[in-house]
């Protein structure tokens, strides 16, 4: 089965022809599949924006490739814009660029540009607003009348409500608090869920990529320094932290068990295995 998107080659370079020339993509190749959550790492400036920006359409490669389903989404203008609706990007702070005067209406302003009918666009606001957890008496209230976590569910559902096949969050729980960073995520995974959408989130916090995602891409300097499951990525704690990556808290404590001669597994990521390994290490039977 065609991946759903295939980056190929892909590089890009600001400036080019400048004294400001910086490459900020380097000849980056990997594949995501339908239904597929992954996570993309990296330090502040390893290129995650620019890659995302990419597989929304927003950026021209300087050179290599991004398919959609095994097309080139530059083929021609009509396509370009089609993958654009069909891959759906929330920007960091996306509360920061609602503007309409109703919750409503911005959840609608997407739907709208797509050209489709009055019918289509209440049914995708209302279940847009679903699931991502807005009070019907609220579509109708300023969205600046909203908290903070709020603005935020009403941001990332204007982007839900086009239904993309591909939905792309960069750093989707950014300055909210535990509980209401949770909430957002699980309003993520039943958006997942209920339509098998591809998810690419952007994040800092290891612990978010260890919970949610199938796989790991780790950025470092514009190219791909990593790339597999949460265990086999976090495996490599020495090599992340070189790069200017942590683990999450619980690799960090089974890194040092290991240290201290306890032959337990050090690349541990969650609370559940956490359990399990160290019943397992004591001899018990995890499912008993």
């Amino acid at each position: 089965m065609t991946p759903i998107l295939q980056v190929v080659d892909l590089c890009h370079t600001y400036g080019e022809g400048t004294p400001f020339c910086h490459d900020a993509l380097q000849n980056i190749s990997f594949s995501i599949e339908e239904g597929e959550f992954v996570g993309i790492i990296g330090h502040t400036g390893s290129g995650k924006s620019t890659l995302i920006q990419h597989l929304n359409c927003l950026a021209k490669p300087s050179s290599g490739q991004i398919l959609f389903r095994g097309e080139d989404v530059w083929k021609d203008k009509a396509f370009t814009r089609d993958v654009r609706f069909r891959v759906g990007l929330v920007f960091q702070y996306p509360e920061y660029q609602l503007f309409e005067e109703t919750v409503y209406d911005d959840i609608a302003f997407g739907p709208k540009n797509m050209g489709l009918s009055k019918e289509e666009i209440d049914r995708r606001v209302r279940r847009a607003a679903g699931f991502v957890g807005i009070p019907e008496e609220n579509l109708q209230k300023s969205p600046f009348d909203l908290s903070g976590g709020q603005k935020r569910r009403a941001a990332i559902a204007g982007v839900i409500a086009m239904e993309p096949q591909v939905l792309i969050l960069d750093e989707p729980t950014a300055g909210l608090d535990p509980a209401g960073g949770e909430k957002i995520l699980q309003n993520i995974r039943a958006y997942q869920k209920a339509l098998n959408a591809t998810v690419i989130m952007v994040s800092h916090s290891m612990e978010e990529v260890a919970a949610c995602a199938d796989r790991l891409i780790v950025l470092n300097e514009g190219a791909v320094a990593m790339m597999g499951t949460p265990h086999e990525v976090f495996s490599h704690a020495q090599e992340l932290e070189k790069i200017g990556l942590d683990v999450p808290q619980v690799t960090r404590v089974f890194l040092r068990l290991r240290q201290l001669g306890m032959d337990v597994d050090p690349a541990v990521y969650n609370i559940k295995d956490a359990v399990s390994a160290l019943m397992k290490y004591r001899g018990v039977n995890a499912d008993a």
